[in-house]
């Protein structure tokens, strides 16, 4: 079976994000002062095939783990949709 993931890369909440930071002084400076706190990350799109949906997950988790993200530094989410 063919899958899709739709995968979200985002620095931990308890790490400062200094893209993010920057962003949100430059918004404010121009004159969108009701925004705050934004995070940057990444978004990764994907095909993969699997011989089930659960193979999918777990071939998709561990190419996060192992590959795209720094655990350190990083959280992940992620959305299987079949193609």
């Amino acid at each position: 079976m063919k899958f899709i993931a739709e995968i979200n890369v985002m620095p931990l909440k308890a790490l400062l994000d200094p893209q993010g930071k920057a962003v949100t002084q430059t918004l404010q400076n121009t004159g969108y002062k009701t925004v705050s706190d934004v995070r940057i990350g990444k978004h990764i799109h994907l095909s993969l095939e699997a011989d089930s949906e659960a193979q999918a997950h777990e071939k998709v988790s561990t190419i996060c783990k192992t590959v795209l993200i720094n655990p350190i530094m990083e959280g992940f989410e992620y959305i299987l949709k079949t193609e």
